[in-house]
């Protein structure tokens, strides 16, 4: 997939706007389920936890389609 594995500008670009997307919507997961309630600490401790998970995971999906060709 381009989308992991490129380097190029626009691909890396359009990473790190679903990497923003992902994070605003679980900053603002509480908005959407109106029946949980997140304080702020909370919020930013999981923001932070996903982001850390999420960024190693696309890499990992990068390098092994590096591996591929």
């Amino acid at each position: 997939m381009k989308f992991f594995k490129s380097n190029e500008w626009q691909w890396r670009l359009l990473r790190t706007i679903v990497q923003g997307v992902i994070g605003f919507l679980i900053a603002n997961i509480d908005l959407l389920f109106a029946n949980l309630t997140l304080d702020a600490n909370t919020k930013a401790i999981i923001v932070g936890v996903v982001m850390a998970i999420l960024s190693p995971i696309m890499a990992e999906i990068g390098n092994k389609n590096t591996e591929e060709k």
